[in-house]
C-alpha cells in the first residue's frame, strides 16, 4: 500500500501534543515529509523528531502546499488563518484536516466548505472527543433511542483557573475569541452529534470581560500566570441555543471562572425515556458516563464500568486522538466518509459567532 504523505502548516504545541506523535505510530499508512512554521527552527526540530529522511522544512504555506507528492494538508496555525490556508490546500488538490474550529466566522467556514465541495477532496475538523470510549457508547445509546427524545442538553466546558499561557490563546486578533472557541467548541460538537441535532434556531448569549485582566486573578493558574495586560479576549461566556425542533442546549465556557465543578468536554442530555451524562474535566480523575432512568417504582443510576483495561498496559492506540488520525486515514485509503463532517462542524461555527453577536448586541440572535 501506498503511504500517504502528509504535510504539516504550524508546529506549535497542538502538532507535537497531539498529531505527530499519533502519526509516527501509523507509520504503515503515512509518513510526515514537510513541515511549515513562521519560525524556522520551529519547524526544524518537528522535522528531525517526527519526519521521515527526506523531511522539508518552510516558513511559507504555500511552497509546501505546492509540493506535488504531498496527499494531505494538516492545518494547525491560530484560528484566524484555518480559511485561507485550507482554501489553498484544497485548490492545489490536497485533503486537508483542520484543526477545531473550523474557522472564527461563519463566513470564512463557507468559504472553506465551497472550496472543498470543489476540490472532490477529504476534509474533516479535529473534534477528538468523538472518540473518547465513553462518548462512542453513548452515542450508540442515542442511535438506539434509549434516552428517547432528548429536548434538554446542557455542553460544558468549564476550568476554574486552567488559562493557556503559550502561544497566541489570548490574542484576539488571531483566535477571534477566547474560552467559547477553544473549549466551548469541543462540548457544543459532542453535544450536537450525540443529539443529532443539526438545525439551530436562535441564540442568546453573554460573554465575560471579569477576570482576564486583574492581577490577583492569575493565583493558582494551572498552567501558570498569565499576563494581565495582554490578556485580550473573554474568560467566560454562556449561552442558550433553541433548536428549530424546540430542543434547548445551555452551553457553558471559561478559562477561569471563581465556580467549584470544573467540568470540560462534557455534556449532559436530558430525554424522554432516560437521562445521561458525561463527567470529565478538571474536577473528575477519570471521565464518567452515568445513565439516569426509573426502574420498578425507583430511580436508578447506572455507571459504566472500567473494567476493559489490560493490567501493567499504558499506550496510545486506544487514546483519542491516535483514533481520530487512523480513522481519518482510512477514510482516504478506504473513500468513505470521515467521522467529523465538515458541515457538521461549519453548524458550531455558526452558533459561535452568534453567542459572540448576541452578547455584543444584548438581542437573541436568529440563525
Amino acid at each position: 500500500m501506498k503511504k500517504l504523505k502528509i504535510g504539516i502548516i504550524g508546529c506549535g504545541g497542538v502538532a507535537r501534543q497531539k498529531h505527530l506523535p499519533v502519526l509516527s505510530k501509523l507509520g504503515e499508512k503515512c509518513e510526515v515529509i514537510g513541515f511549515c512554521d513562521t519560525i524556522r527552527e520551529r519547524a526544524e526540530a518537528m522535522a528531525k523528531e517526527f519526519g521521515s529522511s527526506s523531511a522539508k522544512v518552510y516558513t511559507d504555506f504555500k511552497k509546501l502546499i505546492a509540493e506535488t507528492s504531498i496527499d494531505i494538508v494538516y492545518v494547525l496555525t491560530p484560528n484566524v488563518s484555518h480559511s485561507p490556508i485550507a482554501i489553498a490546500a484544497f485548490e492545489a488538490g490536497k485533503h486537508v484536516h483542520c484543526e477545531k474550529p473550523m474557522a472564527h466566522t461563519a463566513m470564512e467556514a463557507q468559504k472553506m466548505l465551497d472550496a472543498w465541495k470543489k476540490s472532490g477532496k477529504k476534509f474533516t475538523i479535529g473534534y477528538q472527543s468523538r472518540f473518547r470510549t465513553e462518548v462512542q457508547a453513548l452515542k450508540k445509546a442515542c442511535e438506539l433511542g434509549e434516552l428517547g427524545e432528548i429536548y434538554y442538553a446542557k455542553a460544558h466546558a468549564i476550568r476554574r483557573r486552567a488559562v493557556p499561557t503559550w502561544g497566541v490563546f489570548p490574542d484576539k486578533a488571531l483566535q477571534g475569541g477566547g474560552p467559547l472557541i477553544d473549549i466551548g467548541t469541543h462540548a457544543l460538537d459532542m453535544t450536537l452529534w450525540l443529539m443529532d441535532n443539526y438545525e439551530p434556531l436562535s441564540v442568546s448569549g453573554s460573554v465575560f470581560y471579569k477576570l482576564g485582566n486583574l492581577p490577583n486573578a492569575v493565583e493558582g493558574n494551572m498552567f501558570g500566570p498569565w499576563d494581565p495586560k495582554t490578556y485580550e479576549v473573554e474568560d467566560s461566556a454562556f449561552a442558550l441555543i433553541k433548536m428549530k425542533n424546540g430542543a434547548a442546549i445551555y452551553l457553558e465556557a471559561s478559562w477561569a471562572i471563581n465556580l467549584l465543578d470544573s467540568r470540560e468536554a462534557a455534556t449532559t442530555l436530558c430525554g424522554t425515556k432516560a437521562g445521561a451524562e458525561i463527567r470529565s474535566g478538571m474536577s473528575y480523575p477519570v471521565s464518567e458516563l452515568i445513565y439516569n432512568t426509573s426502574r420498578h417504582g425507583q430511580l436508578t443510576e447506572e455507571k459504566l464500568s472500567s473494567g476493559g483495561n489490560i493490567a501493567y498496559f499504558k499506550g496510545i492506540l486506544g487514546e483519542p486522538e491516535y483514533l481520530e488520525a487512523e480513522s481519518w486515514l482510512d477514510s482516504i485509503i478506504k473513500d468513505t466518509e470521515p467521522l467529523v463532517k465538515p458541515e457538521e462542524a461549519f453548524i458550531v461555527t455558526q452558533i459561535l459567532e452568534c453567542i459572540y453577536k448576541s452578547a455584543e448586541s444584548g438581542k437573541e440572535v436568529f440563525i
